[in-house]
């Protein structure tokens, strides 16, 4: 059981119960900040879960933020690394999984301690979990319940703590992305008789009162602010900072059931999460797709106004560089334009000109890019076509595209349709397109697991996915895990409850480690994933193609006679073949290519740019998972324009260039 902090003894830091307690102009005055990046496609991300990635307590295997080997020294650091021979597959199954729907242990101060570790992993920006304090007594160890938008969970540490990690972040030219959350908060209130109610044609159902802890029946009064604090709400009941106390705040809808049905995603609770109020749109499902006509009709609430300060106060108070808007979705796009508004001005007033704000934006490509252009966020996640596509292209059950065709099938054609989508060129989606393999949700798959997960085939593949990943179009992002193999799956057949926690194995080992395992960390920087991880990052940081390019899906020819190339297309549903592509800038172009058969590798002819590579001239293997190619030359011969004959590696990756 999770005890409050004032139950447990702890000393509760000094924390604003009110907005109008925060003096903003000392937060300011007087104080540099880290600027932001010239552009974000430069970048690579990496998302971890707060709770799952390190308590702070490992040693062996890693170094700290010098390269200086970390040993275990005075009992402080107690957790060895993990050993796969022996250490794989020994937890007990079901003591493991139920510790997997719990907090687990990972802090800020834990965190910190492996800012080496990414650093060399050559990471430029971490993309952090929510920190804010949740629900007293709740397993929201997630970070998305919140309680109190000014405070960070204590389980997670202080907000110093968070602060000083910023700090040190970017003393490592690292910057810091913090997910966060305005269109609801945690179970903070309890609906009439304590019991569940769901969405009936916009019904607003009767509310008994604030809740002292999770699952508590609402014994503080739902009212205005005074009558939450005088019967003992602060500071582990109701919800604050103070101005949210109003009944105003809530919709109090009860849980969505249809999650595509309008305006019943954007007014009813997620799950338990209590939906809030961000203002007053148009409900008419007759202009449902009329985004420009529903911002320019959108009426902010006072609520909506409370929480961009709340995070204002968190980019002044931390130094945060951006932000990851949760659930972008089930909020009016009225309320985004506002938000992200009112966010980039006050990021610029401080010297922040290109402070970032990715929207978690599930639904289709074309719709993901109205939204970025009408609301002013930075950057999309969770476009739904996206993972899918990525993830199984490498698997060699998806078409990699098909410049020659209208269709829209493969992973490639979601980058090409620049013109169909009101795009000034390929570039858009370089800087506007966040892509990651492994995340941790999964929205609307049922039945979880990562990409190296379902199968010992997968996971020999996984460098050629991350391959893919970081050298295609989009701002790349790593989660937490995935640079070191990990594979969690749900491996129960009668059952997807709870499945998203297979996604969530702790790095640091606890009673939840990765591959079934306890007491064991996976900060490993020998690990062979891990290892090219870093050199694929350090080649797109030499090669600027890689990062801003324009990008180009290759014809490819076994032959390698004029007019016998083509683009690869799955056979019965399965393709097992070399996928290439182009990434080109400013006259230079590298040439890249995964081979998705994990048995044997294939030499074939690959078109190139004939501007760029004139026949007779060389193109170099700037990088291969076969040491043996790198550095070799190929020459550049006069088929189809230019081509050149390249052999891939079984499920393995290659780039040529100049170089």
């Amino acid at each position: 059981m999770i005890m409050s902090a004032k139950a447990a003894g702890i000393s509760v830091p000094a924390v604003e119960r009110r907005l109008s307690d925060i003096d903003f102009q000392s937060l300011v005055e007087k104080r540099p900040f880290y600027p932001s990046p010239a552009s974000w496609s430069d970048e690579v991300l990496y998302f971890l879960f707060l709770d799952r990635f390190s308590d702070g307590r490992e040693y062996g295997g890693f170094g700290d933020t010098k390269g200086r080997p970390v040993a275990r020294h005075s009992g402080k650091r107690t957790t060895p690394p993990f050993n796969p021979l022996t250490d794989s597959g020994t937890a007990e199954w079901t003591s493991w999984f139920e510790s997997g729907k719990q907090w687990c242990g990972g802090t800020i101060a834990g965190m910190k301690k492996k800012l080496g570790y990414l650093k060399r992993l050559g990471i430029t920006a971490i993309w952090v979990s929510p920190v804010f304090r949740q629900v007293t007594g709740s397993n929201d160890y997630h970070g998305y319940g919140i309680q109190n938008f000014l405070d960070v969970d204590p389980h997670f540490g202080s907000r110093e703590e968070l602060k000083e990690f910023v700090k040190a972040a970017h003393e490592l030219d690292i910057r810091v992305i913090l997910d966060i959350i305005i269109n609801h908060a945690g179970d903070v209130f309890a609906y009439e008789g304590n019991q569940r109610h769901f969405y009936s044609e916009g019904r607003e159902w009767p509310v008994s009162g604030y809740r002292l802890s999770s699952g508590e029946a609402g014994s503080i009064p739902f009212n205005t602010a005074p009558a939450c604090f005088e019967n003992g709400a602060w500071p582990d009941g109701a919800v604050w900072p103070e101005e949210l106390q109003s009944p105003d705040t809530w919709t109090c809808h009860g849980e969505i059931m249809q999650w595509d049905s309008f305006p019943e995603f954007l007014d009813g609770d997620f799950c338990s999460l209590k939906d809030i109020h961000l203002g007053d749109a148009l409900r008419d499902p007759f202009v449902v797709q009329d985004i420009e006509r529903r911002v320019k009709e959108f009426t902010p609430s006072l609520a909506l106004r409370y929480l961009t300060d709340v995070y204002r106060f968190w980019i002044a108070f931390a130094d945060l560089d951006g932000f990851r808007l949760d659930t972008v979705k089930h909020m009016e796009p009225g309320a985004v334009r506002f938000f992200a508004t009112a966010i980039h001005e006050f990021a610029e007033s401080i010297g922040k000109e290109n402070f970032t704000i990715i929207g978690e934006i599930t639904g289709g490509r074309s719709y993901a890019a109205t939204i970025l252009d009408t609301t002013g966020l930075d950057a999309a996640l969770g476009i739904d076509d996206l993972p899918d596509k990525l993830e199984f292209l490498v698997k060699g059950w998806r078409s990699p595209g098909n410049p020659e065709t209208a269709e829209q099938e493969g992973y490639f054609d979601l980058f090409r349709n620049s013109i169909l989508d009101n795009r000034r060129s390929h570039q858009w989606y370089s800087k506007h397109i966040v892509t990651m393999l492994d995340d941790h949700d999964q929205v609307g798959v049922n039945h979880k697991f990562r990409f190296a997960g379902d199968a010992a085939r997968s996971a020999r593949l996984l460098p050629a996915a991350l391959g893919l990943n970081l050298t295609s179009a989009g701002i790349p992002c790593i989660y937490y895990g995935t640079e070191q193999g990990f594979n969690g799956a749900d491996p129960r057949t009668d059952d997807n409850s709870y499945s998203d926690v297979f996604l969530r194995e702790c790095m640091f080992g606890g009673d939840f480690g990765s591959f079934r395992s306890s007491g064991k960390h996976f900060f490993n920087e020998k690990n062979e994933i891990y290892r090219f991880v870093q050199k694929v990052i350090r080649l797109r940081r030499e090669h600027l193609e890689l990062s801003r390019g324009r990008q180009y899906l290759r014809p490819v020819s076994e032959s390698g006679r004029d007019g016998e190339f083509y683009y690869p297309q799955p056979v019965n549903g399965e393709l097992h073949w070399v996928i290439a592509w182009s990434r080109i800038f400013a006259g230079s172009e590298s040439l890249c290519a995964i081979n998705t058969d994990t048995e044997r590798e294939l030499t074939l002819w690959i078109v190139v740019d004939s501007a760029i590579h004139a026949a007779g001239s060389t193109m170099n293997c700037l990088f291969s998972t076969d040491a043996l190619q790198l550095g070799r030359s190929v020459s550049v011969m006069p088929i189809e324009g230019s081509a050149v004959q390249i052999t891939v590696p079984a499920a393995g990756f290659v780039v040529y260039g100049q170089g």
